[in-house]
């Protein structure tokens, strides 16, 4: 894992520069002239003479500082008449405002060579799924939070038995998703098909419809965790992302069937709640989908901002001195898409450390599996050998 510095303002380039200036928003949902636009990478404002980070980072926000003085990146709709709101164009500290853009130019610590940040996009690139499992199991090890974004090829590519897999075993901590996935899904459980095909890829007599009847059952349940608790749904990733208690956001869309009970229809709802988990992140996987892939990366930040007291992942770093900032390290953000467009299409929205698997979603979860079932078995053996090494010695 990658671990960016801080930059040194005690430099002579950092003497003489201003205070960031906050003008009030006049009106509700409406920022001021020449206000400050976010990045993903890390931002630092001085406020009162002391350089600090903004709470929950993320792209395309404006930087408000709340009446306790605290300091956001806030989405320019959730900005109130009257809030503080950071203006100013310069990104190199002359205006109080400073970008480390510098995390992306090898100001990194680590000696991994798997590296996202500076990973082209190209199906001739060799996958590391070795290093891919280490991180999904450091991340369940150390109580990281894993935000799996996925699109309905997961489910037609067969891919479904490895993604209910890793929901069972502890790597999801958020599922995102739009109505088509929980759909096809929901439908194979009940009927074991997708959209009328069956797994063998052979059409089904009425098939065409059996999405709608899937729909149709769970909409009389009154929700997909009713469908599962009353057996409708047996199987597949909603079931398993319900009993195991997995949150799940399932963005609705203009060309929606139905649509599932728990489908967000509004599109400023759906992004709330995807922001939700977003904050939280750690590590992020998106899966066969172009729209959400790209919608979530403009939520994340580059990076993941860790309490030095604690350890812990935080989006609200505390401290107005170097020694308190919180440790930075890179977000891995992983995108899987059977066509190159795609991962270049994140990268190029401004998700810099967005890492391209160019393959189709079957294979990809079905090795990531078979590569983290084996770095899993490689640690309980290193730790039996360990443990009868202490009870040797004593």
């Amino acid at each position: 894992m990658h671990t960016f510095h801080h930059p040194d303002f005690t430099a002579a380039r950092f003497a003489d520069v201003p205070d960031a200036r906050f003008v009030p928003a006049p009106a509700d949902g409406v920022l001021p002239d020449g206000f400050f636009t976010t990045t993903n990478l890390p931002t630092y404002v001085r406020v009162a003479g002391q350089w600090r980070l903004p709470a929950e980072p993320r792209m395309d926000a404006a930087l408000v500082l709340d009446p306790a003085g605290d300091l956001w990146a806030r989405e320019g709709r959730r900005v109130r008449a009257g809030d503080r709101v950071a203006v100013g164009r310069a990104e190199d500290g002359s205006e109080g405002i400073f970008v480390h853009a510098a995390v992306f130019a090898g100001d990194v610590d680590g000696d991994d060579e798997f590296q996202f940040m500076t990973s082209e996009v190209s199906r001739e690139k060799p996958i590391d799924y070795g290093q891919m499992a280490r991180l999904l199991v450091d991340e369940r090890e150390r109580g990281g939070y894993v935000v799996w974004v996925a699109g309905p090829a997961m489910v037609h590519s067969r891919a479904r038995a490895d993604m209910t897999w890793f929901v069972r075993h502890g790597f999801v901590s958020a599922f995102l998703a739009g109505n088509a996935v929980a759909v096809h899904d929901i439908e194979a459980s009940i009927y074991g098909t997708t959209l009328g095909m069956t797994e063998r890829g052979q059409a089904s007599a009425g098939g065409h419809g059996l999405h709608m009847r899937a729909i149709n059952r769970v909409r009389a349940a009154g929700s997909i965790a009713a469908a599962v608790r009353e057996g409708t749904v047996t199987d597949g990733i909603m079931h398993a992302i319900v009993e195991q208690g997995v949150p799940f956001v399932l963005c609705g869309s203009i060309r929606d069937d139905g649509p599932l009970p728990e489908v967000l229809t509004d599109a400023v709802a759906a992004q709330d709640a995807m922001r939700a988990h977003t904050t939280r992140a750690t590590m992020a996987v998106l899966v066969a989908t172009a729209l959400h892939a790209i919608a979530t990366g403009n939520m994340l930040p580059a990076f993941v901002m860790e309490d030095r007291a604690t350890g812990r992942p935080t989006s609200r770093p505390r401290g107005t001195s170097p020694a308190d900032w919180p440790a930075l390290h890179e977000l891995p953000t992983i995108c899987v898409d059977s066509s190159e467009f795609v991962v270049s299409k994140l990268k190029d929205r401004g998700t810099h450390q967005a890492f391209g698997v160019v393959t189709n979603a079957q294979d990809f979860l079905h090795i990531l599996r078979l590569y983290v079932e084996r770095e899993l078995d490689a640690r309980v053996a290193t730790t039996a050998t360990r443990t009868a090494a202490e009870a040797a010695r004593a």
